[in-house]
């Protein structure tokens, strides 16, 4: 649909509906993603397909094509197929029709079901004061696909706002769980200092032990390494140290403890579908994220050049 408006899409999208014989009611929410380029929308709509499975919802991609020129709005509907249980509507705004992105998605978006905003490259320093992400019970961000990862972490932790969300934060859920098992075993000791070696620009790095920072309140450093994600946690107690490692490239952890036999577990990299899929579980606020993002972060010990692996 070529030189349309929001109004045209919805009603075009009623006729595809009805032709089709589906039904919207089974719509549990609204996934609106904000691409900053087209080479991101493939990609992302493909995670959020893969997403609807578990979270049917109707997904609205904006795609700003600039502000120069007169106001355009071009509009692509997809339905079943690789869809998953989600409609697609993609948005493609030029000149005037840019610059308010939020007017564009209000008349699309389901009635009395929530908002969920997803910026899947170079996210907002504000997500919460952007005007999509104003509209948005929660706003999910993926900073590791930015051009500066590391510095955009920060700008988040500047920004941060309940309701929001980074896929860093549930790209090492995994690796929480497991170190939260480890210390619920016997002996039950306090944690002196933290460890946490893995890749400096990698984000999912620092929220780890910004958590631990956070949850456990000792030293904790980041070592940098020349690999693509942690690698290893080291939790010093007084009876010996915790080591959780995973060899890089590996999908397998090796658990080892003062006193008892080796552990291997299955810890394998989480896709961007797998975090997604995770994030849209909860619409309240992740207290726990927003507590190591702003307090963890700031507290942590981090390398300004890398070590050897």
């Amino acid at each position: 649909m070529q030189a349309t408006t929001s109004a045209a899409v919805s009603t075009r999208l009623a006729r595809v509906r009805e032709a089709g014989g589906v039904s919207a009611l089974g719509r549990v929410l609204t996934l609106v993603i904000v691409a900053g380029s087209e080479d991101v929308v493939d990609r992302a709509v493909r995670a959020a397909d893969g997403a609807s499975r578990e979270h049917p919802c109707r997904i609205i991609v904006l795609l700003p094509t600039g502000a120069s020129g007169p106001a355009q709005l071009d509009a692509q509907i997809r339905v079943g197929g690789e869809t998953g249980a989600s409609e697609v509507i993609i948005l493609q705004a030029s000149g005037d029709a840019a610059l308010e992105p939020d007017t564009l998605v209000i008349p699309l978006l389901l009635a009395d079901a929530p908002v969920v905003a997803w910026w899947p490259d170079s996210p907002p320093a504000s997500p919460s004061t952007h005007p999509v992400g104003a509209m948005a019970q929660r706003r999910i961000t993926d900073v590791t696909a930015s051009a500066e990862p590391f510095a955009g972490l920060h700008r988040l932790k500047d920004g941060y706002a309940p309701g929001d969300t980074d896929l860093a934060w549930s790209r090492v859920t995994l690796w929480r769980g497991l170190l939260a098992a480890a210390l619920d075993e016997p002996p039950h000791e306090p944690v002196t200092a933290v460890r946490v070696s893995g890749a400096h620009e990698r984000p999912s790095v620092h929220m780890l032990a910004a958590w631990l920072a956070e949850r456990l309140g000792v030293p904790t450093e980041v070592r940098a390494e020349a690999c693509e994600a942690i690698t290893m946690v080291e939790l010093e107690r007084a009876s010996g140290t915790i080591r959780l490692r995973r060899e890089p490239g590996s999908s397998v952890a090796m658990l080892t403890r003062p006193g008892r036999p080796d552990q291997r577990i299955n810890l394998p990299l989480r896709s961007v579908e797998d975090c997604l899929i995770e994030e849209l579980r909860r619409l309240d606020p992740d207290q726990v994220y927003g507590r190591a993002l702003t307090a963890g972060l700031s507290a942590l010990e981090v390398p300004s050049t890398l070590e050897a692996p």
